[in-house]
Formats: structure tokens, C-alpha cells, sequence
């Protein structure tokens, strides 16, 4: 199966965005053909500064190879490097009723944050729809909160191939069984916008200091506490082995342990689970034009089925 999937370099990554959905990216990986790609014009959007947005889309990318990810399994590139995409985004836009996208949840939530409502925001719904119709994606893993995008680009799908044939694969959405929303620091999801974010690669110093400051509440030391409402719990749920992790719920229910002691091994799990990524992302570091050349490669290969299916889009709607 083709599984597509794109990431936004809008920041550094979290652990929130490892174990929520890119841990299972790259098991897909495995037994799958793998369409990753660095969002960069989903994350225009958002209006980053033009240095921020280099920056950013480099170190997506060192993120993605430490992590694991295999270049001979999975076509890996920069979205703007197959500008192919968008040309069929505007074909597309000549079929998407307006009605569909005033519908989408997505754009409303944005603007209910602050962000300004540009006609890309409003439009990403399209730009989408052709990121995943362009290279005949099977498979679009997604969290259920997305699950919305992957029915409009079905939509899209249908409207096109209704009016001018059979053209596009249609995708299926594959809902991503995330373990549980991952909490930051301060106890709502961890998500950038909010601040509250332990990032996968930041200093293990750093680490330590932020663990150490997760919010929890003020039951005291010897007192019994509920594992399910701690924050920190949650976060042991990822990192912690089976066998821990039923000792650690132990300790909870019986009271005498306090949360310090909890966010110090959470600390080392952490620090411990990263590690390997770690040490293969200093190697990046220093190899620049190695990642670089990844990306190069990716998007050859990523252009050359992008091709196929924009000139059947052409030829369906008369430009060929």
C-alpha cells in the first residue's frame, strides 16, 4: 500500500508529535510504500519569517533520518521542491464548492486562536487534497481529529472524476491509535502553540529542568493518588516498560511516593529512549549535505509520479 504523509516545519519537534504520530509513520514504513514529506507551503500559512522557515524545514529533516526513517523504503522530500503539486491544487479549486470548505473545522478553530484568515488557510483543505491525489496515495494515516481533510479530498476526489472521468485514486484515511493525547508540561496537549513542549532533541539538561516543572496537584507525599489523572503518569505510559510501569501505578494506590520521585525516572526514561536518536542526529549535524542530498533524491523521485498523474488531470480537463 502507498501511505502518505506530510509534517509541517512550523518548530522543533516534541515528543508529543513522536508518540503521537510519528512513531507510527515509521513503522508504516516497514510494510508499506512511504510518501513522507516536510509540509513547507502548508506551514506558509502561519506567516513564519523566511529564515525561520529554512531553518525549520532542515531540521524536520535531520529529525526524520535520526529518527529512523529509511530512505530506500520511503520517498522523502521538501513539498515546495515538486511544485507540480499546486498547479493541480488550482485545478482542483475549479471543482471544490465553496460549501466544503466553509464546512471545514479546522479553518474556524485557527482563526478562533488568533491566526490571521488568509486565503491559504482558507484553502488548505485543496492544497491538501492534491498533496495526497497527486501521488496516487493509498493510505493517509492521520489522528481522528483529521479525519475531516481526508473526507474532503475524497470529496474532491469525486467531484473531479464525476465531471471529467475516472482520474484519481481515492484515498482511505487510516486513524492512527495514538496510546492518549500526550500532556505538556502544563498539563493540556503538548503543542507549540501552547509553550509546553518537551522537544525530542533539546539538551538533556533541559529535559530534566521541564520534566521537573510538569503541573501536578497537591496531594501530599504519603497520601494514595489516582495514576490516572497525573500528568506525569501519562508521560511513563510511553517511555516505561510494562513491568515499571505496573510498579509505579503500584506505588500510587498505596501513597508514600511523591511525584518528585516519579518526574526524576521520567527524566531518565526520556533521556534514555532518545539517546540512539540522539547520537545519530549529531552525526546529521555534521553531515549537511548529506540531508540535503536526501531531499534532493526524494523529490526527483517523488516528482516522477507526480507527473503521471498531473498530466491525466491536464488531459481530463482539456489543458493537453
Amino acid at each position: 500500500m502507498r501511505v502518505l504523509s506530510g509534517i509541517q516545519p512550523s518548530g522543533r519537534l516534541h515528543i508529543g508529535n513522536y508518540f503521537g504520530a510519528m512513531r507510527q509513520h515509521l513503522q508504516l514504513q516497514s510494510q508499506n510504500e512511504g510518501f513522507y514529506f516536510i509540509a513547507d507551503y502548508h506551514a506558509m500559512t502561519s506567516g513564519p519569517k523566511p529564515n525561520d522557515l529554512r531553518q525549520n524545514k532542515l531540521a524536520v529533516a535531520m529529525d526524520y533520518l535520526a529518527l529512523g526513517l529509511d530512505t530506500d523504503k520511503t520517498v522523502f522530500w521538501c513539498q515546495s521542491d515538486v511544485p507540480l503539486v499546486t498547479e493541480l491544487c488550482w485545478i482542483l479549486s475549479c471543482v471544490t464548492p465553496m460549501g466544503l470548505l466553509q464546512r471545514c473545522v479546522s479553518f474556524k478553530d485557527k482563526v478562533a486562536q488568533g491566526m490571521l484568515p488568509n486565503h491559504g488557510l482558507f484553502a488548505y483543505p485543496v492544497l491538501q487534497a492534491a498533496d495526497i491525489l497527486i501521488f496516487d496515495s493509498q493510505l493517509v494515516p492521520v489522528g481522528a481529529d483529521q479525519k475531516q481533510h481526508i473526507e474532503v479530498t475524497r470529496d474532491i476526489a469525486g467531484y473531479f472524476n464525476n465531471t471529467y472521468g475516472e482520474t484519481f485514486v481515492m484515498p482511505k484515511d487510516y486513524i492512527l491509535e495514538s496510546v492518549a493525547v500526550v500532556p505538556g508540561i502544563d498539563g493540556r496537549k503538548m503543542s507549540k502553540s501552547y509553550d509546553n513542549t518537551i522537544e525530542i532533541f533539546e539538551p538533556e539538561s533541559s529535559v530534566k529542568k521541564k520534566v521537573m516543572k510538569i503541573v501536578t496537584d497537591s496531594t501530599p507525599v504519603e497520601a494514595p493518588k489516582d495514576p490516572n489523572k497525573c500528568n506525569v503518569f501519562a508521560l511513563l505510559k510511553l517511555v516505561a516498560s510494562q513491568e515499571e510501569l505496573a510498579e509505579w501505578e503500584k506505588k500510587y494506590r498505596q501513597g508514600g511516593t511523591g511525584y518528585g520521585e516519579a518526574k526524576k525516572r521520567l527524566a531518565e526514561l526520556l533521556i534514555e529512549y532518545f539517546k540512539p536518536y540522539r547520537q545519530k542526529r549529531a552525526e546529521l549535524e555534521k553531515n549537511i549535505d548529506y540531508v540535503n542530498e536526501v531531499l534532493k533524491k526524494g523529490a526527483q523521485r517523488a516528482t516522477a509520479v507526480a507527473e503521471k498523474t498531473l498530466k491525466k488531470a491536464r488531459i481530463a480537463v482539456g489543458l493537453e
